[in-house]
């Protein structure tokens, strides 16, 4: 059992789970607002041996500093790599303090928004961002059935993409950072970045924070007359040539302003975006505290703690 647990903002998890949190540690302190900088937050932590936080605050070395009890950091939200967490994993580790993080539980929801959205644009549903009625992306109304889709980024959520559309009769190719035989199985063809651009119609992006791969000789490749999906928490491109790309005959979706680059992005007429993370579903909530919690009872089974 910990001495205390403090969660320093805000954690999204279902009232059961939150309770339960209760009966892991003598004292339990939950915040309902955003720390405002490392001061604050190494006040809230105080002489707490656990600490939960999601993904809107910077738990960096500054604050760790200030906090020496610490020994565990349970993060309420995805966790790829250190260089792609909001916790400075290399330094917490470096001091003997365990971090862990979730993966996988709010993909579900992602997949059926680039589902629902592509339909929507190749069949012309609904209206514009202008309010003016919707064409079909081609002039003619079509299927997804015979169309080519570039996955870049083959993960869990790239792959259940692939999979939705692949049911779908798409034709899917990726690229990732080596083949995957299991993808070859399914009869996904795996290309190098730039002929996966230039073949496919639409381009669906799926990659870890902060990773960015299309730079200028990218767009140059992907070309005109395309639909590209971001799907991750960043942007997967350089804004200067993607900016330039976008005022040509395409289209860029993106859930949030967060994959979109930003809110100064959204007036633009060939932008769409739901303003909203997708993945923030009931079900995702519930699989989100299930392995926060999971994780807790995992470390204190160590018997690091007693």
């Amino acid at each position: 059992m910990f001495n205390k647990l403090v969660g320093i903002e805000p954690l999204s998890l279902v009232p059961a789970v939150e309770e339960q949190l209760y009966t892991l540690a003598k004292e339990v302190v939950l915040y309902q607002d955003i720390p405002s900088n490392p001061a604050a937050i190494a006040a809230r932590i105080g002489d707490a041996d656990a600490v939960l936080l999601s993904h809107t605050t910077h738990l960096g070395r500054e604050a760790l500093e200030l906090c020496p009890n610490i020994k565990y950091i349970g993060m309420c939200c995805s966790l790829y790599s250190p260089e792609s967490a909001n916790v400075d994993i290399h330094y917490a580790n470096a001091q003997g303090i365990t971090v862990t993080g979730v993966r996988d539980y709010g993909d579900e929801g992602v997949v059926e928004y680039v589902v629902s959205e592509l339909v929507r644009c190749l069949h012309g549903f609904g209206n514009n961002p202008d309010g003016s009625p919707a064409k079909p992306w081609d002039g003619v109304a079509r299927e997804i059935t015979g169309l080519n889709v570039g996955i870049v980024g083959l993960g869990t959520l790239g792959g259940m993409i692939a999979d939705a559309l692949a049911m779908f009769g798409a034709n899917i190719t990726y690229f990732a950072r080596s083949e995957k035989q299991a993808a070859r199985e399914k009869g996904y063809q795996f290309l190098p970045l730039g002929e996966l651009l230039a073949k496919s119609e639409v381009v669906i992006c799926s990659l870890n924070r902060n990773v960015v791969l299309l730079h200028e000789e990218e767009f140059k490749q992907l070309g005109n007359n395309k639909i590209l999906f971001n799907t991750g928490l960043s942007p997967a491109w350089d804004e200067a040539p993607f900016l330039k790309w976008l005022d040509g005959d395409n289209l860029c979706y993106c859930d949030s302003l967060g994959a979109l680059g930003g809110e100064k992005h959204l007036s633009h007429p060939n932008v769409r975006s739901v303003n909203a993370s997708t993945g923030r579903t009931r079900q995702a909530f519930q699989r989100l505290s299930d392995k926060v919690l999971q994780n807790i009872l995992k470390y204190n089974g160590r018997g690091d703690i007693t």
